[in-house]
């Protein structure tokens, strides 16, 4: 393209940057993309539907649930954390546990297989774990651990291993499910989710994953039919 005025070229050159710049695709994931999210798409959140719940029940997903709400008048105590001795960590509240059975009832209740729970070490996952899904065998994995108040370098094998359980194909019939913390998100994709959010993932191996939805917890009274909870 000629332009014959340089002022209309120049703002006509301006305007092709904007709207290029603007036009984000929907969140996906590369495998092999860079360990944390500052030069990802910024972030859309997608509530998922009653045909979501359709899909999980086949299988083949990776789960991500925040844990439940917290005390923050409590916060850990930095930098003696001591990942066995709860009173040194930021707790869940009584509300908070409340939630937390809540959501693994509703997980229940919508008839979603999950086959594998992978858990950070902190007591407030450990704890929504237990009241989520009570009796079940979980690991923990230390590579799931809080990213809020690491170094970019501290964060890097906790985003990638985040990456890895989100991305690692699972088999149809289950779904894995991953609890841990909403920085850890963040940094890998620029999602901060509320906490007890269930986000869904379809992983698609060295590819990486896709976003599928997401399922705050005052969502799955619209979800469930109607005393499902109860």
């Amino acid at each position: 393209m000629i332009f014959r005025n340089p002022q209309a070229g120049f703002f006509s050159a301006f305007m092709v940057l904007v709207v290029g710049f603007f036009a984000v695709p929907a969140y996906s994931a590369q495998a092999d993309a860079s360990p944390l999210a500052s030069a990802a798409p910024q972030f859309i959140e997608r509530a998922a539907t009653s045909k979501t719940l359709a899909q999980l029940r086949q299988g083949a997903y990776a789960l991500y649930l925040r844990h439940a709400p917290t005390d923050n008048s409590k916060p850990d105590r930095l930098p003696s954390v001591d990942l066995k001795d709860c009173a040194t960590q930021r707790p869940l509240t009584t509300e908070g546990r409340a939630l937390a059975a809540r959501v693994g009832k509703a997980i229940r209740a919508a008839r979603i297989p999950i086959t594998s729970i992978h858990i950070s070490p902190l007591c407030r996952v450990k704890d929504t774990a237990a009241a989520a899904f009570p009796g079940r065998q979980v690991k923990i994995d230390m590579d799931l651990m809080y990213t809020g108040n690491l170094t970019t370098a501290q964060k890097a094998p906790i985003v990638a291993n985040t990456r890895r359980l989100l991305s690692k194909p699972v088999a149809a019939g289950g779904n894995r499910l991953v609890i841990a913390h909403a920085p850890n998100l963040m940094d890998l994709m620029g999602y901060f989710p509320k906490e007890a959010t269930l986000v869904i993932f379809r992983p698609k191996g060295a590819a990486g994953f896709d976003y599928v939805a997401s399922i705050p917890p005052d969502l799955w009274a619209e979800l469930l039919p109607a005393g499902a909870l109860k």
